[in-house]
């Protein structure tokens, strides 16, 4: 809120005189400090694309190849900054091209500015050409929403959606500009003053005796876990929870959301938790008799059989968001605050719990038994080694890492370790197919000279493969690992052992080889398709393929250097399972190991 509140009027050629209303959003995006914005041009938002070329000196405007790929771009600038990330497409069909990226940037809590044009105002509601009602299509995925019918209202608008996006739980703002309030033209007042009645920009703070609470907790502990989760990295409160585990002393546990929020290789890091999280995760907080819980949701995917989940123990609840307390999982300490002043707070009067080094122990000791493992002895290529490998290559010139959404999800998740927060970029709550390459352009729009590295699978890859030209034409060196097992791997695992290994239409080869139905005993060279190589080149890109163990580290290394775009095809297993794995709406007993 602070960096908005500075950012006013900053351009004096356009004080006090009379604008166009298209000129007014993109002057108010350069007030607010936007760098970047990823936008596909069409008939009703041509206005603002004229206008774009007018500030093309204090804006960089990128074009994607598809909305919904600049809608994940701009996700990959506010995922990896914190930022405000900001999309725009036209009316109709371009607006409802955005529709996925808005509901996953809500599930994820992502601060994103999502402006659609629309048809004229006189126009609405005639079913005119290339006109949908877009406000209310998105109604239930944004945190706020507008459609702006008159030009004095635009410079307001804009400042608010963003102060809305980024206070508080962060989450997309859509803007709704119809074609003639862009034609429009009046004196804009950048400063005017806000109207959101009802709304706060402080964030809640826990109350002292609330922390008093939450310490006494942790002081009698015999068995506490931390459990944190995407909301430490939003509210940019990771150093204060390593400290508070370096003050007690506390096992760890973050979720998919959290990697990076504490360090991955440290002693007391117990990785993920849930359903394909490790082993001692999940059995330290099933033991847990304290669990405290900071900035999660206690989502499906991290609890399964919610009443069972932590059944013993007493649970802290720390969020921002009052209505994540006590919805899906009761706690007994529940605190509607912001997490970085609640660790903040604790730290200064934290102690250690008296009697805990048996747990410790414990803990160590599962970790020790029970690692995230694979077949080493596999002749071929598997995806945990490609993940591995390419951790131990990279791990020291700090990544930025984005994923897809599948099996090569969950591996990256296990194998590689995060050390700081916003290295990792995953559609975690929606699980949106074909988010990795464009969340990757876009961190590499803002972070030029960083390594960003997509790992994909092929299903996903596909999804949004056009964004591999916009990746050549606007020089963003992403580079992509495509770990590619020819199939749907993740619903081919449930397949596998949930449905006797029926095929239904998750095998991505021609419909008349014998994969299609799971009764081939596997695809050789010639019959991989479509042929990834040969595309990447197509668009401009750098690629090559691997399928022997001794040649990856090579191709990793030939990948990480090369200067522009680059995509390594990986020739991997369709039998390989992620594991562990506990099955929806199951417990820990139900844990598959192997």
């Amino acid at each position: 809120m602070a960096t908005i509140e500075k950012t006013k009027t900053t351009n004096n050629r356009t004080q006090g005189e009379v604008m166009l209303g298209s000129d007014i959003v993109i002057q108010s995006l350069v007030n607010l400090g936007v760098k970047v914005i990823f936008a596909y041009p069409g008939g009703c938002s041509m206005p603002l694309h004229q206008a774009l070329t007018r500030y093309s000196d204090q804006l960089r405007t990128i074009l994607p190849r598809h909305e919904q790929g600049g809608g994940f771009a701009a996700q990959g600038v506010a995922r990896a900054t914190g930022e405000v990330g900001v999309c725009m497409a036209t009316s109709g069909p371009g607006a409802t091209n955005l529709v996925t990226a808005i509901a996953d940037a809500k599930l994820d809590s992502i601060p994103m500015v999502a402006i659609s044009a629309q048809v004229p105002v006189k126009a609405i509601g005639s079913d005119a050409f290339q006109e949908t009602p877009i406000v209310e299509v998105c109604r239930g995925i944004t945190k706020h929403h507008y459609l702006v019918t008159e030009v004095n209202d635009l410079a307001r608008v804009m400042k608010e959606a963003f102060l809305i996006a980024s206070t508080g739980r962060p989450g997309p703002v859509l803007i709704d500009i119809p074609k003639s309030v862009q034609l429009e033209t009046c004196v804009p007042d950048y400063d005017a003053p806000l109207d959101l009645p009802g709304y706060s920009f402080d964030p809640p703070q826990a109350k002292p005796e609330q922390i008093k609470q939450i310490a006494a907790a942790i002081k009698l502990a015999k068995r506490p876990v931390i459990y944190a989760g995407g909301g430490i990295i939003l509210a940019d409160a990771s150093d204060e929870l390593r400290e508070l585990v370096k003050k007690t002393g506390i096992p760890i546990t973050t979720t998919l959301m959290g990697l990076g929020a504490f360090p991955g290789n440290d002693p007391l890091s117990l990785d993920m938790l849930g359903m394909h999280g490790s082993v001692y995760a999940n059995y330290a907080v099933d033991e847990a008799d304290l669990l405290i819980a900071l900035g999660v949701r206690f989502d499906d995917r991290v609890t399964g059989k919610v009443d069972e989940f932590c059944k013993h123990g007493k649970i802290i609840h720390v969020d921002i968001d009052a209505s994540e307390l006590n919805k899906n999982k009761q706690a007994h300490i529940p605190v509607c605050s912001d997490v970085k002043y609640v660790l903040e707070e604790l730290n200064k009067i934290v102690e250690p719990p008296e009697d805990m080094a048996d747990w410790v122990d414990k803990c160590m000791t599962w970790k020790k038994d029970h690692p995230f493992a694979y077949d080493k002895s596999y002749d071929g290529i598997t995806q945990q080694l490609t993940v591995d490998t390419l951790w131990k290559l990279t791990h020291e010139r700090d990544p930025i890492i984005a994923v897809g959404v599948g099996q090569h999800q969950m591996w990256a998740a296990q194998y590689f370790k995060f050390d700081e927060p916003r290295r990792w970029l995953s559609s975690s709550g929606l699980g949106t197919m074909g988010f990795g390459l464009p969340a990757a352009m876009g961190v590499q729009a803002v972070f030029p000279d960083r390594l960003v590295i997509d790992i994909e699978g092929d299903g996903s890859f596909l999804m949004n493969i056009q964004e591999m030209a916009t990746c050549v034409c606007e020089k963003l060196p992403v580079k992509v690992v495509l770990v590619n097992n020819q199939h749907l791997g993740m619903v081919a695992q449930w397949e596998d052992r949930f449905m006797k290994g029926n095929r239904a239409h998750t095998y991505l080869g021609p419909i008349d080889h014998p994969e299609a139905t799971g009764q081939g005993d596997g695809i050789t060279p010639a019959e991989r398709y479509p042929n990834f190589v040969e595309i990447a080149k197509g668009f401009g890109w750098g690629s090559s393929y691997v399928r022997e163990k001794a040649d990856l580290q090579g191709a990793l290394e030939a990948m990480i250097n090369h200067d522009g775009p680059y995509l390594l095809d990986v020739e991997v297993p369709y039998q390989e399972h992620v594991l562990p794995m506990i099955p929806g709406g199951m417990t820990v007993k139900e844990m598959i190991k192997k």
